[in-house]
């Protein structure tokens, strides 16, 4: 059985302050996006965006990756700084509480 290449990556909080991100048009956020996706696109297969949220000047985001270092990377390419990268070790949820 063959392992897929995500089930290899780590999961890590990218924390970005970015002044008036939270007032930011939908087709602003959009040109933001388009950056990072083509940032991801150069880095290969070593990086995924999963989602962000935006929360007055700053944007936390979840994504796979091989490192930090490809994190630090994809913000040079993207032009979208980082301010504090933490890896995830768990996730919990309600359902937890099931088990």
């Amino acid at each position: 059985m063959e392992i897929g290449i995500m089930s290899q990556l780590k999961r890590y909080l990218v924390e970005r302050e970015i002044a008036g991100i939270g007032g930011m048009s939908l087709i602003e956020l959009c040109g933001a996006a388009r950056a990072s996706n083509q940032a991801i696109a150069k880095l290969g297969s070593g990086i995924q965006w999963q989602h962000s949220y935006v929360a007055g000047d700053k944007t936390f985001c979840i994504y796979l990756a091989d490192g930090e270092d490809v994190i630090q990377a994809h913000a040079e390419q993207s032009g979208i700084p980082v301010s504090r990268i933490t890896e995830i070790s768990q996730i919990i949820d309600p359902t937890t509480a099931n088990n």
